[in-house]
């Protein structure tokens, strides 16, 4: 019996696999993160272009191997960089909406100037990747295939912000793609602004959706159905639409019009 117990194999050892996986996990977020940071520090004061993988590495103090192991490319960490930005703004966008009392402006508002928030010390940066929006084959254009996650990720973000308006389908349909392209002139708008604290692209904001609030109305009218068809349908033509409406789900619905 005593031969049986020293033959017998602990049980502690997978026990402690799972402790030695589970630190390892941690200390790779960690480092991921560590390096994100650090990159997203020099490309602030440094800039995009004149930043290297082997400059990262050194101020995060990891080896360039690891560098180049969580974030293939520059690429790679300003794509982290828009999925970040994408997910604190869904953050504070959402936990706005949790307030049913806002009105259709107070929630565009909000969307609107909480990207302003979270960027408000990235001009620089932006000013940066904004240069490779005419190339729609670049991975950093905003308009290109290697973006279209974020892009639609946003698109829907801007779905929820209209969630239980009543709208014709159509307009239920393309507005969000709308309202990404016009928080996409106010990221370019912000850009060039040299206004203290950015109060130009604020006040420009502003007035314009309230321009928005005031003409959705009129923009429901029969007469203009006709009009936005075509809108619509060239929308559909560039893959822009379809996202749009699955975000949305079933919504209360006016008549048809």
């Amino acid at each position: 019996m005593f031969k049986k117990v020293l033959d017998s194999k602990p049980t502690v050892s997978h026990n402690l696999n799972v402790f030695n996986s589970t630190e390892a996990t941690e200390k790779g977020k960690l480092s991921r993160s560590t390096i994100l940071e650090t990159a997203l520090r020099l490309f602030r004061t440094r800039g995009l272009e004149q930043t290297k993988m082997r400059d990262i590495a050194q101020s995060a103090g990891v080896a360039l191997g690891a560098a180049y192991y969580y974030f293939p490319s520059k690429d790679a960490i300003v794509q982290a960089y828009y999925d970040s930005v994408h997910d604190q703004h869904g953050e504070r966008v959402r936990a706005a909406l949790a307030h049913p009392w806002l009105s259709l402006r107070d929630r565009l508002g909000v969307a609107f100037h909480a990207k302003l928030d979270i960027l408000a010390n990235d001009q620089k940066l932006l000013g940066a990747i904004f240069r490779y929006t005419g190339d729609p084959d670049h991975p950093l254009s905003c308009f290109g295939p290697a973006t279209r996650a974020t892009r639609q990720n946003s698109i829907a973000l801007f779905a929820e912000v209209l969630a239980g308006e009543s709208l014709p389908d159509d307009l239920r349909e393309a507005l969000p793609v709308a309202l990404w392209g016009l928080h996409m002139a106010m990221l370019l708008f912000f850009i060039y602004d040299r206004s203290p604290e950015q109060q130009g692209t604020r006040k420009f904001v502003d007035g314009v959706l309230d321009l928005v609030v005031s003409l959705l109305g009129f923009t429901k009218s029969p007469l203009l159905k006709p009009f936005r068809g075509k809108l619509f349908s060239l929308l559909r033509d560039v893959d822009l639409l379809p996202l749009a409406s699955a975000a949305l789900g079933p919504q209360p619905r006016e008549e048809s019009l």
